[in-house]
């Protein structure tokens, strides 16, 4: 991963709140808070992945960081530029540099236009000349991402899903972008096809020196293909580390469930884990939990945790969490941490 004095992007304090309206006049009723208060930074040449259940604001982050939606508050620096409330005119030259790899590689790409229009639309879109031609420019990106240039003319009704999702990609990195999310890149594919498309990635980051913020639910991708990894819960980042300190080492209860779920082919290490199976559903984000948004199903959760929230804050190098009793923390952070009740039964541990 290559140092730098700033970095690439920078997030600080972000939000969407998605207005409730009730009746003839759209009354505004209550907000669903689908991102609430993310602060994050990500250096050129890495891989951040984002992690969390299904509804914990993971796309709605990156279409934040996008532009495609536009943020109720906080902010967002794309290399030094305030880019959070930044008009549509002034934002498409930026969006040559920063682009996103949607999840649904069938609803992505138009069926009317082929591969050839599809992923030549950003050069005629920003108005950019070839050196040889756009047919070549785009002949030449197929062939990156593993297609065959002679595709040039086929619909994507002609290909299979692994395929489409490179389509995808050869759009995306048509005008050689610093930064591109990458929205549940694979999880729409089948899973013979998956370890393909994430090595395709890999290969053009370091190839192309591309920045990837990678969002996903599967814990396994995200450990193979990231730098540094944070995990969501409920519109809030709860952990945030190197992806070696977070898998070995979690210190949030939320993220050593997660882990816990991850399957395990080895029989042998999967008879020594403890599976952790957490209590009740995940709230709704239009009336989280007050303090901290995970003690209704946090089996370590005192009476502090449901009226102080716990700071996103660092408790070993690089590695930061927001809890007030966090697991395999150093000895003094431990130490340090309010102990005025017993925790309450909001979980169980059983063998998997």
């Amino acid at each position: 991963m290559s140092e730098s004095p700033e970095p690439l992007l920078s997030v600080e304090g972000l939000e969407k709140h998605f207005p409730i309206t009730k009746g003839l006049i759209r009354r505004q009723v209550g907000a669903v808070k689908a991102v609430d208060g993310l602060t994050f930074d990500v250096v050129k040449g890495e891989t951040l992945g984002l992690v969390g259940e299904s509804g914990c604001g993971k796309t709605t982050t990156g279409r934040l960081i996008t532009r495609l939606l536009e943020p109720t508050a906080g902010k967002i620096v794309f290399e030094g530029k305030d880019i959070s409330h930044m008009s549509q005119g002034h934002l498409r030259p930026l969006r040559r540099d920063m682009q996103m790899i949607f999840q649904d590689p069938y609803s992505s790409l138009n069926p009317r236009h082929t591969v050839g229009a599809i992923v030549g639309a950003p050069f005629r879109i920003q108005g950019v000349k070839t050196e040889h031609g756009t047919r070549k420019a785009v002949q030449e990106i197929l062939e990156l991402v593993g297609l065959n240039p002679e595709h040039y003319n086929r619909y994507p009704h002609e290909f299979s899903g692994g395929q489409r999702q490179r389509i995808g990609i050869a759009r995306t990195l048509a005008l050689k972008p610093k930064l591109i999310i990458a929205d549940e890149p694979v999880s729409a594919l089948d899973v013979s096809i998956q370890a393909q498309v994430v090595n395709l990635l890999e290969d053009l980051q370091n190839e192309l020196d591309l920045t990837y913020v990678v969002i996903a639910h599967d814990l396994s991708v995200v450990r193979h293909i990231s730098d540094r990894v944070a995990v969501m819960y409920l519109g809030k980042i709860v952990e945030i580390a190197d992806r070696k300190d977070l898998y070995e080492s979690p210190m949030h209860p939320y993220t050593t469930a997660l882990l816990s779920a991850v399957p395990v082919p080895d029989v042998k290490r999967r008879t020594d884990r403890d599976r952790i199976r957490l209590q009740g559903d995940v709230p709704s984000p239009i009336n989280p939990p007050s303090a901290c948004r995970f003690h209704t199903r946090c089996w370590k959760a005192q009476e502090v945790c449901k009226t102080v929230e716990p700071p996103l804050a660092e408790l070993a190098t690089g590695h930061r969490v927001a809890c007030h009793f966090p697991e395999n923390a150093p000895r003094d952070a431990v130490e340090a941490a309010p102990r005025d009740t017993m925790p309450g039964d909001a979980g169980e541990t059983v063998s998997a």
